[in-house]
């Protein structure tokens, strides 16, 4: 039994390591494709920046979304697919089989492909008001400052510190949803409804990369291990409302300097 644990929990953590490798090998290369971009003379590759996108360019910024939210978001829920993959091993050998641990992982990570499709609805709003530039960052300081303000508040309310709850403690998560069930679709829901949670604890703080460039690889790392340090510490709640402070203050100060 111990083997097989072992042996299951291997797999899965080199799978989840291997998949935020090539998530963020993507990412990188998007990144570099548009720095080229930026200074090059005919600016045809920022086509879909500095106009109206056609349904070719919104796939291309929506898969870019969803396959950076698999980088961003995956390391986080590692605990809890560890947990899925430990028990669904334990119900197998009790002749009890849940459906397969990418069942659960596919739930979750649909959660956060809803959310890249409302990221880039919400792009290309912006883009429509010029309010973004063609790095993908906020054309003017005050409307940055007024994001950032926002994102700062909510880390300090009872939505934020439930959903942050949620997130840090597995176990309780699990009971609080009527346990592991059999079934593809008990899996996938279940994968959902922790994504949810995890987009409720995190969909602010991912705004940030509205005002410093959506492809500004220094803050999307940036971001991602805050995500990670703000569930796995036990003073997670704390740090959150430090950066929520920051945050604000931050924005404050862009708006003042934009007067």
């Amino acid at each position: 039994m111990d083997s097989l644990l072992k042996r299951d929990r291997r797999i899965v953590f080199v799978s989840i390591a291997m998949l935020t490798v090539l998530a963020w090998i993507y990412i990188f290369r998007f990144a570099a494709t548009m720095n080229v971009a930026a200074f090059a003379p005919d600016m045809s590759h920022m086509a879909p920046l500095l106009r109206s996108w056609t349904a070719v360019d919104f796939a291309m910024i929506f898969a870019m979304w969803a396959v950076m939210m698999v980088g961003m978001m995956t390391p986080s829920a590692t605990p809890m697919i560890l947990i899925y993959a430990r028990v669904a091993r334990q119900a197998a050998i009790d002749g009890r089989p849940l459906a397969s641990t990418g069942w659960f992982v596919a739930g979750y990570l649909l959660s956060w492909t809803v959310f890249s499709l409302a990221a880039t609805i919400a792009q290309d709003v912006l883009i429509q008001f010029a309010w973004l530039t063609p790095m993908m960052s906020t054309a003017s300081d005050r409307i940055g400052g007024v994001v950032l303000i926002v994102s700062g508040i909510y880390q300090f309310t009872s939505l934020k510190n439930t959903c942050l709850t949620q997130c840090q403690s597995p176990f309780a998560f699990i009971q609080a949803h009527g346990g592991f069930k059999a079934g593809h679709s008990s899996a996938l829901r279940l994968g959902f409804r922790h994504g949810v949670y995890c987009i409720g604890c995190c969909w602010a703080v991912m705004t940030l990369l509205f005002v410093v460039g959506v492809m500004n690889i220094f803050w999307i790392a940036a971001i991602a291990i805050f995500v990670l340090v703000e569930k796995v510490m036990p003073a997670g709640k704390w740090i959150a409302r430090a950066a929520g402070a920051g945050l604000a203050v931050a924005g404050i100060w862009l708006i003042v300097q934009g007067n």
